[in-house]
């Protein structure tokens, strides 16, 4: 399993959500706070994206420069070519230099094949590295949305932040059970009402990776999220299965002991191998046996971004803690079968 010092790259954030869950209107909010001076803005149609008029300087063929100081460009073809192209125009000055790229999905997009050319293709993790997703959910839509799409499950199960919008139009009790709903299918995501006209604070969406962008620190405890990832006996679950696709789970696991690293692999490939597909995403702090310091993984469906390995503990607690968002997959059946391997003679 090779590991990575995971260079100084450029931070990529996946901007997700269903039709009609209020995209457009989050990013003509975000491209006007001053934090994004200098962010690339990647959608799928640029007519899509419906940029306010007053927002636009000047344009060329495929690139939109806004007056904050943004770009916004368009997937002419291949998300791997734009980013390429992108970033070849600013080296040569033909555009801005940006420190930070939005990736704007299509509201009928699955985001995994997405993650999973930012997390794995040579020619985007030379420069680039995989932030966080975040999703924009419509409160008053949200329960017959995610009860008829699963692409809709699918972008809130893969999430680091959910923006909830159009709660000026719901009703409290009705916001309310919508988050319920979320926080079923991911346990581990922070949910953010958004106001009508109110700014909306990058701060709140960017640095959810491992490392944060500005300090290249560590901060694994943040990014695993684990205290609120844990099952509680209070969330409210048992109607869950009449709102969204109940084969959907979440599953926290914890041990105590160190975990072998021959263990570990042969565990994950066969679970990669195997269910690869239902493994919708799963963040991971591994204490290996052979190791001085925590192994950090993070995988997207049948792949695994390279291990980081780091040099200390970013606390005192050194279990193994894992956070899964499945689809069909048992979480007793993840802690027993590691467990088995775990124990097993090499």
């Amino acid at each position: 399993m090779a590991m990575t010092d995971r260079r100084a790259r450029i931070p990529i954030s996946v901007l997700t959500g269903f039709l009609g869950s209020g995209k457009t209107t989050v990013l003509n909010r975000l491209v006007r706070h001053p934090d994004m001076v200098r962010a690339l803005v990647v959608v799928n149609e640029l007519g899509e994206i419906g940029l306010d008029h007053e927002l636009v300087e000047r344009a060329t063929d495929d690139v939109v420069l806004l007056q904050s100081g943004c770009l916004c460009c368009s997937v002419r073809s291949d998300l791997i070519e734009t980013l390429q192209a992108m970033r070849r125009k600013a080296e040569r000055g033909e555009i801005p230099r940006f420190d930070r790229v939005i990736i704007e999905t299509t509201g009928l997009a699955d985001p995994g094949p997405i993650l999973q050319a930012i997390m794995v293709e040579p020619a985007v993790t030379s420069h680039f590295q995989l932030d966080g997703v975040v999703a924009t959910v419509d409160a008053v839509n949200a329960e017959a949305t995610l009860g008829r799409h699963n692409e809709a499950v699918r972008q809130v199960a893969v999430a680091d932040r959910i923006l909830l919008t159009k709660t000026d139009l719901a009703e409290p009790a009705q916001a309310m059970a919508v988050e319920q709903d979320l926080a079923a299918l991911n346990p581990s995501v922070p949910i953010i009402r958004t106001a009508p006209g109110e700014a909306i604070d990058p701060a709140l969406l960017f640095g959810l990776g491992l490392y944060d962008p500005s300090s290249k620190s560590a901060d694994v405890r943040r990014w695993l999220d684990w205290e609120r990832g844990r099952p509680r006996a209070s969330r409210p679950v048992a109607d869950d299965a009449s709102r969204h696709d109940a084969r959907i789970r979440s599953a926290s696991l914890a041990f105590d002991a160190p975990i072998a690293g021959e263990a570990l692999d042969r565990w994950l490939n066969s679970l990669l191998r195997f269910r690869g597909p239902d493994l919708l995403r799963f963040k991971a702090i591994v204490n290996v046996t052979e190791l001085p310091g925590p192994l950090v993984l993070h995988g997207v469906q049948h792949v695994i971004h390279p291990p980081v390995m780091l040099k200390e503990w970013p606390s005192a607690d050194r279990r193994t803690r894992m956070v899964f968002i499945t689809h069909d997959i048992d979480e007793d059946a993840l802690r027993a079968s590691l467990q088995e391997l775990a124990d097993a003679p090499a």
